[in-house]
């Protein structure tokens, strides 16, 4: 009760310092330094550039300066030479807790204010994706609880040393390992959590869960390392040993402190994330486990039920086999390393099983054997909160499961059948999925969902046919637009959160535009599946893929901030264009790269055949002034560039600023001189029409697997010319 009676004492001496304030005003506004300085979320989404890091920075400026607070606030009556007056009107060990409270207590009146200040801010910036509950999340969870971490790190360092300096040094290498070291470690980064993208279209729960897992164990972490440094405190004079021993007397201390670090290793070793997965991505063994022998599947099934509150998934497969052998064969499967196998049962009847320790590519291997009889169905119960890969766990957000968005990818859909051939070359699939009633099922691929049955509790269940051994679902809040051209229907499906923005960029136009001008030209796209191809826009992954049927786009690519790129096209409606074309040059015809240094790049053939689309669209003055021009001119500011004509002058510059120099001078040689190149190309072999032949030759060739991209030797030789022929003067 004393200790109670003594914190709002505290708390209001605290908030009439003007150091305090100082502090204060310097984390609300930190968030600025997110705009302009740091910005660890690399994706173009509005929630990327605009939230997540603001919210960030604030975090780590506000956390610093916390710190500092923190330090200097304990070492006040040190400084000022009270303590042992102090210490015989309150105990110290009391007074530790109370300043702790108040420090806490003003942090948290900081993060209402930054909430309160940027809330307008953030609303106009974001614009018509904006979403309240991810505002509030972002801040809270990526800022706000970076205070609280940062006043216990500082006061256990105090504690401990009881010393001003040396507190400030530990404490500027405990921030400075989160920001070095620790940043691409997702569970050590606890000042600076590792989100490199927000959803502008769906939700963003998965990663906000996995920022709440880290920030939540380190919460524990640094509270058992404080309670170990409450048992430092100084007292009656003694030095930090004889405290110690002094303070362990009541022995529910020392054991408080002992199970919060305990507890807090246990949480970072237990963590449901992430998997295990084998980091040396060059191994394969799933792949070489030797077939069962004289063992097809015939068909296989599964009804999976994804709880989009939990963002968990629980399921049943069914698969059938026909054991000519004999014998008892062994059946391995790929599962999520999430997700628990609660009972295997063949014909009817349970069956032993093991899932391995050992994991790769995002894989446990689920093994167990069917009995000798010829007909078996093998039933797999399954659930579990899907993990991402190891190997991917800075980027995480991949395996959302809400009420808007579902991404669900082989393993993670059912189990993945590894060592059993298909009957006569096919697996026919049967999926089921339950959902809320306003989600639309997309099945990536050539197959139609269509609603089986809508259920009393406000949830619809899709089924699909498919074939093969695993599959990728999507589902959300989507909306479908049919477009018809060229003798195929485009089923374009993109978040409803996005209609504003899709509908001011004309994307169905664009989508005519680009579908009627690249298949006249170059050819029908590969991944087509007859007359029909889906075109889905996916929550923000870092990039498209194709396959029969379907094409993926991601959604940062369609951004509010992306469509207003002048370098991709004049207006919206254009820079669209340039997306989609990247379905003919980028997935149609795949391009090396790993040097981001060479102008040789999926980029080059897709700005020009966007001005070669636009040309025809708004004719070519409209073509020449808005794209030939520009790109001579960043060309020639280019050439004039101090570290173009002086490269031993960026050599001696730190690593970050040759990396930051170095891609803005690629991203000119890869939207401007490339696109100016192959229109000096186009004159050199006689035009428009040859250069379409060329272009046409070059997209339909055959393709060699062990290297299918295409090269710009490829490219000069089917010109028939040289790379100094293509040198602009």
């Amino acid at each position: 009760m004393k200790r109670i009676r003594l914190f709002f004492p505290e708390l209001k001496r605290l908030l009439k310092s003007r150091l305090t304030w100082l502090i204060v005003l310097l984390t609300v506004i930190s968030p600025i330094t997110g705009l302009i300085l740091y910005k660890p979320a690399t994706a173009s989404t509005m929630l990327s550039m605009y939230l997540a890091n603001p919210a960030i920075a604030g975090g780590v400026v506000g956390g610093v300066l916390f710190g500092v607070l923190t330090v200097y606030e304990l070492d006040r009556s040190n400084r000022s030479r009270v303590n042992v007056l102090m210490d015989a009107v309150v105990s110290p060990l009391s007074m530790a807790l109370i300043r702790l409270t108040a420090l806490i207590a003003s942090a948290l009146i900081t993060l209402a204010l930054t909430i309160l200040i940027w809330l307008s801010i953030s609303w106009w910036r974001i614009g018509s994706v904006f979403s309240g509950v991810d505002y509030v999340l972002a801040y809270v969870l990526m800022m706000g609880l970076a205070l609280p971490l940062s006043i216990l790190a500082a006061a256990a360092f105090y504690q401990f040393t009881r010393r001003l300096d040396l507190s400030f040094v530990l404490f500027a290498a405990f921030a400075g390992l989160s920001l070095t070291v620790w940043a691409g470690n997702w569970q050590l980064c606890w000042l600076n959590p590792c989100v490199w993208a927000l959803s502008d279209d769906f939700s963003n729960f998965r990663i906000f869960r996995s920022v709440t897992y880290m920030r939540l164990t380190w919460l524990v972490a640094l509270s058992g390392i404080w309670s170990l440094s409450y048992l430092c405190i100084r007292r009656y004079g003694k030095d930090l040993f004889r405290s110690l021993i002094w303070n362990v007397r009541r022995i529910c201390r020392p054991i408080i402190a002992l199970l919060l670090v305990i507890c807090s290793g246990i949480a970072y070793a237990a963590q449901p994330m992430v998997d295990h997965s084998n980091p040396d991505q060059t191994v394969m063994s799933f792949y070489e486990v030797p077939y069962a022998q004289d063992v097809v599947c015939t068909n296989r099934s599964a009804q999976v039920l994804p709880d989009t509150a939990a963002g968990t998934v629980s399921g049943k497969a069914a698969y059938q086999f026909q054991n000519t052998s004999g014998t008892e064969q062994t059946i391995a499967f790929g599962i999520n390393p999430g997700y628990t196998v609660s009972s295997v049962q063949a014909n009817g009847v349970n069956i032993p099983f093991t899932v391995s320790d050992y994991q790769e590519y995002n894989e446990a291997m689920l093994e167990t054997s069917i009995p000798a009889e010829e007909q078996v169905e093998l039933v797999i119960e399954y659930r579990g909160f899907p993990q991402e890969d190891y190997n991917m766990s800075a980027l995480q957000g991949s395996a959302e499961i809400s009420k808007t968005y579902v991404c669900l990818q082989n393993a993670s859909l059912s189990p993945r059948l590894m060592n059993v051939l298909p009957d006569e070359g096919m697996y026919p699939t049967t999926i089921e999925i339950t959902l809320p009633d306003s989600m639309m099922v997309i099945p990536f691929g050539s197959g139609k969902a269509e609603i089986l049955a809508k259920n009393n509790d406000g949830t619809a269940t899709w089924q699909y046919e498919s074939n093969g051994t695993g599959g990728i679902l999507y589902a959300g809040d989507y909306i479908r637009e049919n477009i018809e051209t060229d003798g195929m229907t485009i089923e374009f499906y993109y978040g409803r959160r996005h209609q504003d923005v899709m509908e001011s960029a004309g994307a169905v136009d664009a989508v005519k535009s680009v579908v009627a001008y690249c298949t006249e030209h170059y050819g029908t796209l590969s991944f087509g599946s007859g007359d029909t191809l889906k075109l889905i826009q996916s929550r923000v992954s870092g990039g498209g893929y194709a396959t029969d049927g379907a094409s993926l786009l991601d959604e940062a690519d369609f951004t509010a901030s992306n469509l207003g790129d002048g370098s991709k096209g004049t207006v919206a409606g254009e820079v669209m264009i340039h997306e989609l074309v990247h379905q003919w040059w980028g997935l149609g015809n795949m391009f090396d790269s790993s040097d981001d240094t060479n102008p040789w790049s999926a980029e080059g053939l897709t700005v020009y055949t966007t001005y070669r689309i636009v040309k025809e669209l708004y004719g070519e003055s409209y073509a020449q002034e808005n794209y030939v021009k520009q790109w001579q001119q960043e060309v020639d500011d280019y050439y004039l560039n101090y570290y173009v004509r002086h490269p031993e002058a960026l050599e001696m510059l730190p690593s970050d600023k040759q990396l930051e120099i170095t891609g803005n001078l690629s991203y000119v040689r890869q939207y401007c001189e490339m696109p100016l190149k192959i229109l000096k190309a186009q004159q050199l072999v006689g035009g428009e029409e040859a250069m379409d032949q060329i272009l046409h030759d070059l997209f339909n060739r055959e393709l060699d697997p062990a290297y299918p991209y295409l090269t710009y030797q490829e490219f000069l030789d089917a010109c028939g010319l040289t790379e100094e022929d293509l040198n602009l003067d």
